[in-house]
């Protein structure tokens, strides 16, 4: 009973905590900068990297792409730069992802472990904020609606796995994840985005969201195996303990950080057709 407590009041401070962050610009951009911090030193430890550089790193293109661009109201030359960051951004999280399909250990030299901290954990944080201020307006319901639609698809993808899972979807990384959890996170998460298109007042359609639950399945889903991989290498069970029951944040971060650009990619090719 004591653990389940302790889980659901550490749950329930994220969720606050997050919600909280959304009341404005200049919240949301705080707190997102200190959830970051805190997820690049979860995974810099996961990863053995001791160097101080990407916590640097960090703070640079959140300066620019964050308070820069949108607190600041500056736009001169950063659709050009945020166009090559996402370029990049999906071509290292693509080889990641053929990481999953080798039974080897995802390779970590020092400079892998450069491109993996930028590209992979830092560039993740800063396109949730680009989500948040999309069209250069502050608009938290389309993030928040996105992070429902990442707990809708892990709570059914776990209580589905659980109850009628039987073929494995990544043994070797995850032995708990199945096909058929897979598939009832994301049948859920398109039931979701009907009540989110229906009771959220953003400028996305209910197709809209239909397509984004799809994205935020399929890319959450890797992006929490990918990050398995990297505790299955580190031999740890979560990325920290800064969450009572529920590990580091960046167990919590993690599938919403890998579909970040994926979303981010679709409001952009959204706004091009509109």
């Amino acid at each position: 009973m004591k653990e389940i407590l302790v889980r659901s009041f550490s749950g329930l401070l994220y969720v606050s905590l997050l919600v909280v962050s959304l009341i404005n610009e200049h919240t949301f951009i705080i707190l997102f900068y200190i959830f970051g911090i805190i997820c690049l030193a979860e995974f810099k430890k996961l990863i053995q990297y001791k160097s101080f550089i990407p916590f640097l790193v960090f703070t640079f293109l959140y300066l620019v792409f964050g308070y820069w661009q949108f607190v600041m109201n500056s736009k001169e030359g950063l659709n050009e730069a945020t166009q090559i960051l996402q370029v990049i951004t999906i071509f290292v999280q693509l080889l990641l992802i053929k990481d999953l399909f080798t039974e080897k250990n995802i390779p970590l030299f020092i400079s892998k472990k450069i491109i993996i901290t930028t590209f992979y954990l830092s560039s993740g944080f800063i396109f949730l904020v680009l989500i948040a201020t999309n069209n250069h307006t502050f608009s938290p319901l389309v993030l928040l609606g996105s992070f429902i639609l990442v707990w809708t698809n892990d709570t059914f993808a776990y209580l589905v796995g659980k109850n009628f899972g039987k073929q494995k979807l990544f043994p070797s990384i995850s032995p708990k994840k199945t096909v058929e959890g897979f598939l009832g996170g994301l049948f859920f998460a398109s039931i979701a985005s009907y009540f989110i298109a229906t009771f959220t007042e953003t400028n996305l359609s209910f197709s809209n969201w239909l397509i984004l639950s799809i994205i935020i399945s399929v890319f959450g889903t890797l992006g929490d195996l990918i990050e398995s991989k990297f505790k299955r290498q580190a031999n740890v069970k979560d990325s920290g303990i800064i969450m009572p029951g529920h590990g580091g944040l960046l167990d919590r971060f993690d599938s919403i950080i890998f579909a970040a650009p994926f979303i981010y990619l679709f409001l952009r090719i959204l706004n091009y057709v509109s």
